[in-house]
Parts: structure tokens; sequence; C-alpha cells
């Protein structure tokens, strides 16, 4: 069992801030379903968490189904048949989750359009433009 979830080289969580609860997963799979309960509930309350604020603020603001209006991420994995898989499966969605509001976007710093392509654009409108005028109306005299 570890003790702490790697986001990245300098930030883990620690696994006493996630809640696990173990269900019975959906759908189709045999006896075995209805008897063992293998999905796994992660619940991991943003607010109460040792991540950064600017983190936490971050996946607060991200419009993700799995974040509850009190800052409760949520996430639900059963997708394998044992209990332990889906708590890996689940512990990784969250961190992928957490890596990207993590994520800050590269600086655009704007350009202008050179000089030659905005000849080359103005001189295709002018020969669009020509064309355009020499279809002109037939007269049927």
């Amino acid at each position: 069992m570890m003790d702490d979830l790697k986001i990245t080289e300098q930030l883990s969580l620690p696994v006493a801030e996630l809640s696990f609860e173990a269900i019975r997963a959906q759908g189709a799979g045999g006896q075995n379903v209805n008897k063992v309960a293998t999905a796994i509930h992660l619940r991991f309350d943003i607010g109460a968490s040792s991540l950064p604020d600017t983190v936490k603020t971050k996946l607060m603001q991200m419009r993700d189904q799995r974040i509850t209006r009190e800052g409760v991420v949520v996430i639900k994995a059963q997708t394998a048949r044992s209990q332990a898989a889906n708590r890996e499966i689940a512990m990784d969605r969250l961190r992928e989750l957490i890596v990207q509001a993590m994520h800050v976007p590269k600086h655009r710093r704007p350009t202008r359009p050179t000089l030659g392509s905005q000849r080359r654009r103005l001189e295709s409108k002018q020969r669009r433009g020509q064309l355009k005028q020499a279809r002109g109306k037939i007269s049927h005299d």
C-alpha cells in the first residue's frame, strides 16, 4: 500500500486525503457482479486537500461533471474485475484531472501578417472580383 499519490515530480497527494468506497459494478458480468463489490467510488475533497491554492482554484473552476458544487471530486471505476485494479484506475483518473488543472497554456505572442502575404491576399481578391465582374448579365437583343 502506498502512502502518496504522485502527481508530478514535485507534487504528491497523501492517500489519506482520498476516500474509497467499494460498490457493486453495473452491467453484465455473470454471477460475480451480483456478489462482489469490485467497483470503486473515489472521493476527494478539493478544499480540504493539501494541494496548492492555485491548483485548488483551477480544479474548482473546471467544468467537469465529476466535480460537485461542494468541491468534491467523485470518480467511479468499474472497468476491471478486481477492486485493487479499479482503485488504481480511479487514482490514475484523479491524477490526470489534477495534471489537467495544473496545465498553464503557453502565452501567445500576436504576430502581424507579412507584406508578401498581404499582397497575395489583395491580388487574389482582385482576381476573384474581376472573374465575378466578367460573368455579367447577358442581354438577349
